[in-house]
């Protein structure tokens, strides 16, 4: 039996080695742009971010102009292979076994990617005002986010659906992220001499001691925030007392005020330096909403633990503007050896998107029309 479009359109995907910060990211944004030039209802321009560094892809619809638009966003970078021999199939062999599609970012999120595709051409050719924002570096801190937030400055964003791992369940929100590099300083001596230094480690160690104390927050849906000390470092061999010890901190945020945590740590005694590496927005959608009604898919009463590029874009969008998370992907196999998705997921995620595309069209006082464009409703 042939393979559905969708998922012909997901394997070519998952061929495209798109690792964070590799040439193939672009060469994935590139596939993205000319799938969407094959048609006349839509419009696919490749956008270089300021930075050089990162770049997007912006779908448009040919034929609507002046509307809000329901904007799906996406990544196309993945994460590296680095147990390539845990893996039983190939990681971008986009091979399907048993009803799943196995590779790298079959789950994170290229068969999100895939099926707003395939929707959006679908719901361009009846002229309904959706969007696509494609962007890279998403796995290195929403690094690429920034370029898609400035290429949707000049447009009117109404909703975004961000579809990542969820299962097709709706997801109305997530922590923000702080993640920091505190630093604690000493000084240098002999290894038989340590009385003649300061022990940055030793300073370190009583900085950590009252992390127990730490003031964190809750949110009513988002839930507790919490802190992780997921690196440190100091010294380069053992008859030396080292002079600076740092550890890298992720927060991870709901309703506390970033400024005050970094504060906290300045605050501790023995720590001369608090960086910030990564400032990342909490979002969070009330179930109230009126789009998220209209959505045709379950929502989900948990938020996802991880992050995702709505924390840069909520920055720019009018506020109480409606996101969602809301993808087929499978979270428990993401990142992980032999990542996979359930096609049949995928696919029905196609339908759930289209129908979601025509919902939005009605609450925006349009109908479709026979030439693909749009006329106003009751003018």
């Amino acid at each position: 039996m042939a393979a559905s479009p969708v998922v012909t359109l997901l394997e070519q995907l998952v061929q495209i080695p798109s690792v964070s910060g590799s040439p193939a990211e672009r060469e994935g944004l590139k596939f993205v742009e000319q799938w969407f030039q094959g048609s006349d209802a839509s419009t696919a321009e490749f956008v270089d971010a300021s930075d050089g560094r990162d770049a997007c892809v912006l779908v448009m619809p040919a034929h609507v102009s002046d509307c809000r638009l329901l904007l799906f966003s996406a990544h196309i970078d993945v994460v590296p292979v680095t147990n390539g021999n845990e893996w039983s199939e190939d990681p971008f062999g986009a091979r399907v076994v048993a009803g799943r599609l196995h590779g790298r970012g079959s789950s994170d999120m290229k068969s999100g990617l895939a099926a707003a595709m395939i929707a959006i051409r679908q719901l361009h050719a009846q002229g309904v005002p959706v969007a696509l924002a494609v962007s890279t570096g998403e796995e290195l801190g929403c690094r690429g986010a920034s370029g898609v937030a400035s290429a949707l400055e000049s447009l009117t964003v109404g909703a975004v659906i961000i579809p990542e791992s969820t299962g097709n369940r709706v997801v109305l929100g997530h922590r923000g992220a702080l993640w920091l590099s505190v630093t604690t300083s000493g000084r240098a001596a002999h290894g038989s001499t340590p009385e003649r230094g300061v022990n940055a480690v030793l300073a370190m160690t009583e900085v950590l001691a009252g992390l127990p104390q730490i003031p964190l927050g809750a949110h009513e849906f988002l839930g507790a925030e919490t802190v992780n000390v997921g690196a440190i470092s100091s010294g380069s061999v053992p008859n030396v007392v080292p002079d600076r010890c740092v550890i890298k901190v992720d927060h991870r945020l709901a309703s506390t005020d970033p400024q005050e945590m970094v504060n906290w740590w300045r605050d501790r005694p023995g720590v001369s330096d608090v960086g910030v590496d990564l400032l990342l927005d909490p979002v969070w959608t009330n179930i109230r909403d009126e789009f998220v009604a209209m959505l045709p898919g379950e929502v989900s009463a948990e938020p996802a633990s991880y992050f995702t590029d709505a924390s840069v874009l909520v920055r720019t969008l009018p506020p109480r503007t409606p996101v969602v998370v809301w993808g087929p992907g499978d979270a428990s196999t993401v990142h992980s050896a032999d990542e996979s998705v359930d096609i049949t997921a995928v696919e029905s995620a196609v339908h759930m998107f289209t129908e979601a595309g025509r919902r939005w069209q009605m609450s925006s006082g349009l109908e479709s029309r026979a030439d693909g464009g749009t006329d106003a409703v009751g003018l």
